[in-house]
């Protein structure tokens, strides 16, 4: 059963994903015994107006083709009339839909892998604004001919509705996320006198409640209070954090996030718990953006105020954020590589999207240890 596939496997990463789509193949060929890649070569080429083209370099008539792309890579630079220009999200995402047109209606199938969902943020109607990333995968799905999106801890994955006959997995790095924090932070005592998670706001607690159940320990949550009556930079700003939950005091934290943007509400969360009594704080976020640069985060670290940060490894992080002493990368690819793997086998991916089985082996192989 496993040996029959789908369609001969094909991979596609764009520009800036290339060490990210080179470890997914190294991966998949190991698993499968393979000597030959399965990376298929893909650019698009800018005039100097700054008008590009896509431009696949190999046949993919029959395959089933996954194109990895990083939204956020704000490394990748391009030059237009003789100046350079980071990649905006924009500029990805149109470059992945010259690839797309350059390879639909000869693939056999088309996933995207999209670690952090393109506009996930503008994923709903507040007032006359537009829904961006609704439209987007109506664009590249119901348009465009692309048959599964693949992304990472979704802002809300009710965007999903947008595209209800496609194939949308929004999956959550828990098991990789927990695995990082047990080995480099082997002093951890994980139970309810000594541990406990928070939620930054009221929109992330049913990633919190997980994390919660899966490690057995009390749950808590920031209100954000907001200034209704005036808007800035397109949000209505934070008044205050305000604090629900137990007794924080002598307690070791996880303050849980989707990702850190720019950091000024963790640090405020941080802030906070130190002044209720916390004890190690410990920032957890699969994305971490780090929009304002990283000098807030090591003021904060040098106040004591937290003691790790964990993001993965799914988008664009600098050489100088991978030099933290606080900082803590959390390796996600080889789960990439089970999803690719798995689907072009044409099999099931509950098993994956639901590590709670992995988690449970992993913490109690954790306590034994602490134990001996």
């Amino acid at each position: 059963m496993k040996d029959i596939l789908y369609g001969e496997l094909g991979i596609i990463g764009m520009e800036g994903c290339e060490g990210f789509t080179a470890q997914v193949d190294n991966y998949i060929r190991e698993w499968r015994g393979s000597r030959e890649s399965f990376l298929v070569g893909a650019e698009c080429p800018r005039f100097g107006s700054g008008e590009a083209k896509g431009l696949v370099t190999r046949s993919v008539r029959g395959l089933d083709l996954y194109i990895i792309c990083d939204m956020f890579n704000y490394g990748v630079t391009y030059k237009m009339r003789g100046k350079a220009h980071e990649k905006s999200p924009d500029d990805h995402y149109a470059d992945l839909k010259r690839i797309v047109g350059a390879v639909e209606g000869k693939a056999r199938r088309i996933s995207v892998i999209m670690p952090m969902l393109y506009e996930g943020r503008q994923h709903k109607r507040s007032s006359r604004e537009s829904l961006d990333c609704a439209n987007a995968l109506q664009e590249l799905c119901d348009y465009m001919g692309v048959d599964n999106i693949l992304t990472f801890d979704a802002h809300d994955p009710r965007v999903q509705n947008a595209i209800p006959l496609k194939g949308f997995e929004c999956i959550q790095p828990s098991y990789q996320m927990i695995k990082a924090m047990v080995r480099n932070v082997p002093d951890l005592k994980i139970d309810k006198d000594h541990l406990m998670i928070i939620s930054p706001d009221e929109g992330g607690m049913g990633r919190c409640i997980y994390y919660s159940t899966m490690l057995g320990v009390e749950l808590g949550m920031f209100y954000k209070r907001r200034d209704f009556s005036r808007i800035v930079d397109g949000r209505n700003p934070i008044i205050a954090h305000e604090f629900l939950g137990d007794s924080v005091e002598g307690m070791d934290v996880l303050i849980v996030d989707d990702m850190i943007s720019s950091g000024e509400s963790m640090i405020e969360v941080a802030s906070q718990l130190k002044e209720l009594g916390a004890s190690r704080i410990f920032i957890n976020a699969t994305f971490g953006l780090f929009c304002n640069g990283l000098e807030v985060f090591d003021q904060a670290y040098a106040d004591g105020l937290f003691s790790k940060v964990f993001t993965t490894n799914l988008i664009y992080r600098t050489k100088e954020l991978k030099a933290r002493e606080w900082y803590c990368e959390v390796d996600a690819y080889k789960y990439i590589a089970y999803f690719t793997d798995t689907l072009n086998h044409d099999m099931s991916v509950s098993s994956l999207l639901d590590p709670a089985e992995k988690i449970h082996k992993l913490l109690a192989k954790y306590k034994f240890g602490q134990a001996k």
